[in-house]
């Protein structure tokens, strides 16, 4: 039997990870990915260090859809070649349930069972030691495959872990830049500045004040003559008959704006003073600097609905914002645990600046 190589992917550190990467923090909604570039990535970089043939790419995650079904990114990243899906399942509080239990069972059988002999593991989470000892026990190879921070380290990736792997490489992050890009309003969709003239008000009532513009690419063409001479059915309007372009420069999207940035000092008397907080590596100023981040990349994405939905619900935080929260903290502090006292402050935090952000 030939030498093989594959890749074990936990889709949720990856996202996470490489969302930390482009946008300060880890949650997911706050990027678009280019899944097929991805897996292409990992693939390329397990074939060039181990020099075998990857036999295939086993992504893990969550079922988005009730049961654990998957929603429609999983199913295509499912019909990609050489790519097998393993789904989990999320919880009642959005929390993913089997996935690391699936990863570690992989590992282990295919150790034992030696169906490949080297093994690229892209995670960073500690509870899967035991499955690289169990899978390196029977002579397979397992190296970690890292994203890199913005300072050529691995991004989150437990100590213990990168002690037990033989190995801890680090994905091209150009590669990643290239597949992972922070999600904005579409460029056409924001309105400009006339770039000649002053700002025209439109007139209260006037239906042209409700007509949107659309970029050059798809506006109709112009008609062009018939053969008779005569100009054709859709001929351009004179310029002084259209509406100028200073017409809708007042037209702004309804965003979710953050509020602005502002010291640990100036909101830590609000922390219950019973915080033993010198008992722990987490700081007051990392808890800050954790929350705004993820606030400010949550309203990136937030319409007023959500932002409405969001207060509604307190103080039950969303799975997938309590699991950023949770994240950006441990990586920025270096403490896998986060113990209780940190915990209610960045939740705390959270809230107060979500009670200050406005629709604009």
């Amino acid at each position: 039997m030939r030498s093989q190589c594959a890749v074990y992917v936990d889709a949720g550190y990856l996202l996470a990870a490489t969302a930390t990467r482009v946008t300060g923090t880890s949650l997911r909604s706050g990027v678009d990915v280019d899944h097929r570039a991805l897996i292409e990535c990992l693939i390329r970089h397990a074939e060039e260090d181990s020099g075998l043939p990857v036999l295939r790419v086993n992504w893990y995650d969550s079922g988005s859809r009730p049961g654990g079904l998957p929603d429609y990114t999983q199913e295509q990243i499912g019909l990609t070649p050489r790519v097998k899906l393993r789904l989990g399942r999320r919880s009642l509080a959005g929390e993913q349930k089997g996935v690391d239990l699936r990863i570690g069972l992989d590992l282990a059988t295919h150790g034992r069972q030696r169906v490949v002999d080297v093994m690229y593991l892209v995670t960073g989470d500690d509870d899967l030691t035991e499955a690289v000892e169990e899978a390196q026990a029977h002579g397979v190879q397992v190296s970690l495959l890292a994203v890199p921070n913005h300072a050529g380290r691995p991004q989150a990736v437990a100590r213990h872990l990168q002690r037990a792997a033989d190995e801890v490489l680090l994905i091209d992050g150009a590669a990643l830049d290239a597949a992972v890009r922070t999600r904005n309003i579409p460029e056409v969709l924001v309105p400009r500045q006339a770039a000649d003239g002053p700002e025209a008000e439109a007139t209260p009532g006037d239906a042209s004040a409700d007509i949107p513009v659309l970029p050059p690419a798809l506006a109709p063409p112009a008609g062009e003559p018939h053969a008779d001479g005569q100009p054709a059915e859709h001929e351009e309007e004179p310029a002084e008959a259209r509406p100028k372009p200073s017409v809708f420069a007042g037209k702004k999207p309804t965003v979710v704006v953050p509020p602005k940035p502002t010291s640990a000092v100036v909101w830590s008397s609000t922390v219950h003073a019973a915080q033993p907080w010198e008992d722990t590596e987490v700081t007051l100023e990392d808890v800050n600097h954790v929350a705004q981040q993820v606030v400010e990349g949550w309203c990136k994405v937030a319409s007023p609905a959500m932002l409405a939905e969001l207060r509604a619900g307190q103080p039950t935080i969303p799975g997938d914002l309590d699991r950023a929260l949770l994240v950006d903290l441990s990586s920025r502090s270096g403490v896998y645990d986060i113990p209780d006292a940190a915990r209610y402050a960045l939740r705390e935090r959270f809230w107060a600046l979500i009670d200050k952000a406005k629709v604009s």
